[in-house]
């Protein structure tokens, strides 16, 4: 029995000393996993802050270089504007209030550029390897911004397929969309100094010119579709002389010999009597057929007349950075009148266009376009719609069945004729989906507006808008608004 209690007690004292091993092993291991676990928190924690740091610096820095580009601020008081924006969202994620450093801002005016350096010193939860309590996380940014001048001329469509009916107020969607953006292009602008100027182009049967009005020919039934010529017996009459007057005196003659019933314009008509797809001025010395000169009027076709061929009554108005002006018209819109497109787009064209700006200036409405510059200046046609082309006036005569087919090509042609002059087109299509159109009177007017729309740089980037409803009508011209101001992140 001796033996068997020695034997007893032996294992009792391993079993002590195999106890106090397992303490050792535990402690170290749990000091291991405390280690690990704090190690761990803290590996989260610096991510969080970065992650936060990072995304506060970026709209920093976004948010100015778009202040920037749109004349909100000025490169003097970028850096204020970046701090103002790092102290009022300092509080991102995990980070503390004014627990944001900026560091270094750079804004290089040759590259066109604004760069951010920021930090910010974090607390760790668990200090371990004696590194302290305290972690510095930094975080930099650079944006593209654009010190470019805007001019935005808006086609909007007030036919009377855009009238109220039952639920569906499509003139009503219009009106909030196109006061939407013109609120948002034109808003925080120096107003003697203006970065972006907005023109509206109404339309209907044809384009109300307003003052501009001066500039038209009004066709009488029977009458020549030309202006008259130098030599004419109107000119002579009132001249004395075989040669062309000025400009000035010319309009004056003209119109007066041949006064217009109202203010409203259609295509332009060449030599030919095929609508003319220049952006010439109207003081534009042209020759007709037999060599003889006149001055480029605008034509006002005597087939226009009243009913729905009639005049809308909203004007056309030039650039201006106006707000109160554009949003009065845009209130005014009444839905009445046929689709001439083409006599829209080329309105657009005109106001985009500098050879228009000696008209403008004689109006009293601004002072017109400014010269292509692609460097200084982004010009921007959007063309609306919400049905298919189909009023003409040069080269129909009385083949009206002929009328879709010219209005839409006239549109392609000058689509491309302003692609070409550097101007950057959007198109949007407004419940081009509508059962009152048939299936081929649908794809003719998405295929217009598609064939005219500038060419897709991104998929970020689409020049081409189907919309069905009034919000997405207003979310495109805010997209539209957004891409012309692209700011990007270049790190």
């Amino acid at each position: 029995m001796r033996n068997y209690g020695g034997l007893v007690h032996a294992v009792g004292g391993f079993a002590r000393d195999r106890g106090g091993n397992f303490a050792v092993l535990f402690g170290l291991s749990a000091s291991v996993l405390a280690l690990a676990a704090g190690f761990s928190v803290n590996v989260s924690q610096l991510y969080n802050a970065r992650s936060s740091l990072q995304g506060v610096v970026d709209a920093a820095v976004t948010s100015t270089a778009r202040d920037l580009t749109t004349g909100a601020t000025n490169e003097a008081d970028a850096d204020t504007s970046v701090q103002a924006f790092l102290d009022a969202n300092s509080q991102a994620g995990i980070l503390q209030a004014d627990q944001i450093v900026l560091d270094r801002l750079i804004v290089n005016r040759t590259a066109k550029t604004v760069q951010v350096d920021a930090h910010v010193d974090v607390a760790l939860y668990f200090p371990i390897f004696g590194t302290g309590d305290m972690k510095r996380v930094t975080a930099s940014t650079t944006a593209l911004y654009s010190d470019k001048t805007v001019e935005v001329a808006m086609m909007l469509d007030i036919t009377g397929s855009m009238a109220k009916r039952g639920k569906v107020d499509k003139i009503g969607d219009l009106k909030s969309a196109a006061k939407n953006a013109v609120q948002t292009m034109l808003q925080k602008q120096d107003p003697q100094n203006p970065r972006i100027r907005v023109a509206i182009v109404p339309y209907a049967s044809g384009v109300n010119a307003g003052k501009l009005a001066e500039n038209l020919y009004a066709e009488k039934q029977g009458s020549s579709e030309l202006p008259p010529v130098a030599g004419s017996p109107l000119l002579v009459a009132k001249t004395g002389k075989n040669l062309l007057p000025s400009f000035s005196d010319y309009i004056s003659i003209v119109g007066a010999a041949m006064p217009r019933p109202d203010n409203c314009a259609t295509e332009r008509k060449d030599k030919n009597g095929n609508a003319d797809m220049t952006a010439d001025g109207p003081d534009t010395v042209r020759t007709d057929r037999n060599g003889k000169k006149y001055y480029a009027l605008v034509n006002r076709d005597d087939h226009l007349g009243g009913g729905m061929n009639r005049c809308p009554d909203a004007e056309m108005i030039p650039l201006t950075a106006d707000s109160d002006a554009l949003l009065e018209s845009i209130e005014d819109f009444q839905a009445d009148g046929y689709t001439a497109g083409a006599i829209a787009v080329q309105w657009t064209y005109y106001m985009l266009s500098p050879q228009w700006r000696t008209a403008i200036r004689n109006a009293g409405l601004g002072k017109g376009a400014s010269d292509a510059d692609p460097k200084k200046i982004a010009k921007v046609a959007i063309l609306m719609t919400d049905g298919q082309f189909n009023t003409a006036f040069a080269g129909a005569g009385d083949r009206y069945n002929s009328q879709g087919n010219l209005a839409r090509g006239n549109a392609e042609t000058l689509c491309e004729n302003m692609k070409n002059e550097g101007i950057e087109i959007f198109t949007i299509g407004f419940d081009l989906d509508d059962k009152d159109m048939s299936a081929t009177e649908r794809d003719q007017a998405k295929a217009v507006l598609k064939d005219c729309s500038s060419k897709d740089t991104s998929a970020a980037k689409r020049h081409f808008f189907d919309v069905s409803t009034g919000a997405e009508l207003d979310d495109a011209f805010q997209e539209i608004i957004r891409n012309t101001e692209k700011v990007a992140l270049t790190q």
